[in-house]
């Protein structure tokens, strides 16, 4: 039974209308520039508005790709969703998108357009958009005509000054997955590879109330003794004081992160994914694959961990000798760390990194870290940046290493598909980046911090209107957005 075809049919995206220039977030944090942008290769930095959350991302890049793509959403049955920006521990952030998406749509396509559609949330870090994707092709080869869409959407939000800082970033990407797509199919073999790690991770942080409120008295020079401090917790109306709970957790969108831990992670996992890969298909990464697509938490992040798997491949292309010809061999360093060095800055390292990294980079450069979406977006900067530049794509291999800390990895392949160009078309990307409202380092902190009041500048578009109140539905998020008018 010949095996189906099945990719993606179209691609959209969503990016904050806000961007931060890299070099004044140097400026400002007494960095050196050049090591930013020349060294992670970072140019700008997309912030989030006031009201913008994972939901108005997934909820406005899910209307892009139905109104550019002219898509029926009464065609689809399946909504996954990668994320790592959760707003609920119950309720999906998937869901939030989607009733937004319907309100979008109704007056076209009337009401609960997908009423019968499965909607659900994945979490696994940065992979978690793959494993939508994954478990989405497996769901579309399972049945007849089936159509799902996919939606990757986070805010990548580290603490001010942290080393963390200037590779944040924001927004979605969805895509349309059916069978005979005219992106990208992909193919069967998938190499997957799991180890628990603390490498990042977003945990449960919690505080005692009552040692909490004597720190607070003490910290502000209050007099107070336990028997003031025990009628106080006993008697007081306040909601957050009243609460018999003896302990309060506090929810963080900041990670705990090793980041060095966590580039071995990388490594080691894609390694080991890659390899497994290789146990079911034979593989020669630099014959068959003419571009390497990437989770990157920062523009050149696969170009820095990938100089080790490069030195293989060529070995194994019996090309080590141009290398040697270029920086000399390892005995003539002082040690292997001095010779990767050199080779990680040689001509042929640069040619290998044009010719299969480069134009995957060069969105990543202007967003930053994308977290689940981060893989796709560079497959569509890889897409838009030949589609402007008139390079030809049809029947390119792609491979993909995807990786999400705690960790996993998984590699994958996919073939582009003669109509490619008249789906990328749809999504203009470098133009939209382009078009993006510069803020000070003063705003971005403001909204960082949530001091901001009110939106920088709130577009035409799905954001944040309010969070409720009243009994029953407090913290319930509601979402704004201009209905089509007859």
């Amino acid at each position: 039974m010949k095996s189906k075809k099945i990719g993606i049919d179209a691609i959209s995206f969503y990016v904050p209308s806000l961007y931060l220039p890299i070099k004044e977030l140097a400026q400002k944090r007494n960095i050196p520039y050049e090591k930013l942008n020349l060294g992670l290769g970072l140019h700008n930095m997309a912030v989030a508005d006031k009201s913008e959350d994972a939901a108005s991302f997934a909820a406005n890049a899910l209307i892009s790709l139905i109104e550019q793509n002219n898509i029926d959403p009464r065609s689809i049955s399946r909504i996954y969703m990668g994320t790592e920006s959760a707003l609920d521990a119950a309720k999906p952030t998937s869901t939030y998108a989607v009733e937004a998406a319907e309100q979008k749509l109704k007056n076209r396509f009337g009401d609960r357009v997908f009423k019968n559609c499965d909607v659900l949330d994945m979490t696994f870090a940065c992979v978690g958009g793959v494993d939508a994707l994954h478990n989405s092709i497996d769901w579309i080869k399972a049945g007849e005509n089936r159509q799902a869409i996919v939606i990757a959407s986070d805010i990548a939000k580290y603490e001010l000054h942290s080393t963390g800082e200037y590779t944040q970033g924001a927004g979605a990407v969805a895509m349309l997955i059916k069978e005979n797509p005219e992106i990208i199919a992909f193919s069967d073999t998938w190499g997957v590879a799991t180890k628990s790690e603390g490498d990042f991770f977003k945990p449960r942080r919690s505080f005692n109330k009552l040692e909490l409120l004597k720190e607070t008295l003490a910290e502000m020079k209050v007099d107070f003794d336990e028997s003031t401090i025990s009628s106080f917790m006993k008697t007081t109306q306040l909601e957050f004081w009243s609460n018999p709970n003896h302990r309060i957790e506090l929810f963080k969108e900041e990670p705990v992160f090793d980041g060095p831990y966590s580039n071995i992670c990388y490594q080691s996992r894609n390694e080991e994914a890659l390899q497994h890969f290789k146990s079911q298909r034979n593989l020669n990464v630099l014959q068959d694959w003419d571009h390497l697509v990437f989770h990157l938490p920062y523009a050149y992040q696969a170009r820095r961990m990938i100089v080790k798997n490069w030195l293989a491949w060529i070995e194994e292309n019996n090309k080590l000798f141009e290398l040697i010809a270029e920086i000399g061999s390892q005995p003539e360093y002082d040690d292997k760390k001095a010779w990767m060095k050199a080779a990680s800055k040689s001509t042929c390292f640069k040619t290998f990194v044009n010719a299969k990294l480069k134009a995957s980079e060069k969105a990543s450069a202007e967003i930053g870290n994308m977290y689940t979406a981060s893989i796709f977006m560079s497959l569509h900067s890889l897409l838009s940046e030949s589609y402007d530049n008139g390079i030809e794509l049809t029947e390119h291999k792609v491979g993909f290493f995807s990786y999400g800390s705690g960790s996993k990895s998984k590699v994958f392949e996919g073939i582009v598909q003669p109509g490619w160009k008249n789906k990328i078309i749809s999504s203009p990307l470098f133009t939209t980046l382009n078009s993006r409202t510069k803020i000070s380092v003063d705003t971005y902190e403001q909204l960082h911090n949530g001091a901001l009041k009110n939106d920088y500048s709130k577009g035409n578009h799905v954001h944040l209107d309010r969070i409720e109140e009243s009994d029953n539905k407090q913290g319930l998020r509601v979402y704004s957005t201009l209905v089509d008018q007859e």
